[in-house]
């Protein structure tokens, strides 16, 4: 077997040195290439914009949070527990009747200068009608609910 020799400290010293200054001129090097790839992609992106004309259009950024915010509601009102359904439905009524006072604005408003004036009146007259029917059940929910609770006359 042959014997190893031990570095001393001083050798040890100026391999970790050594190995430092690979290290720093690699990560250089990466960043160099880190850098012209960022450049690449920005050209990239600047071009996609430029093509697509701007961007998504307002309808398609607005549907797209419309169809986020289904699936949020379907997820947070599934998960409710029983126990919290009558306070649940309780905040329902009271937005469905924020709702109501929005939806009266709208069919009252005198829009029939304008050119979408009917169309206002409409919808807002079935957000009133949904909206009532909403409160209404929610009522009569929460009073069924309620009932569960009494303590039956013998």
């Amino acid at each position: 077997m042959a014997e190893e020799q031990q570095a001393t400290p001083a050798e040890e010293v100026e391999a970790a040195s050594k190995a430092l200054k690979e290290a720093a001129d690699r990560a250089a090097e990466s960043s160099e290439s880190l850098a012209e790839a960022s450049e690449q992609a920005k050209g990239l992106i600047d071009q996609i914009v430029a093509v697509a004309g701007g961007g998504p259009s307002d309808f398609i950024y607005l549907f797209a949070i419309f169809l986020l915010a289904i699936f949020v509601g379907y997820y947070v009102v599934w998960s409710v527990t029983p126990a919290l359904h009558t306070p649940l439905m309780s905040v329902t009524n009271a937005i469905s009747s924020v709702v109501i006072v929005g939806a009266l604005i709208a069919v009252g408003a005198d829009l029939a200068g304008s050119a979408a004036g009917l169309w206002p009146k409409l919808f807002g007259m079935l957000a009133v009608a949904l909206a009532s029917v909403n409160i209404f059940g929610g009522f009569m929910v929460t009073q069924r609910m309620l009932e569960m609770y009494k303590k039956k006359e013998r």
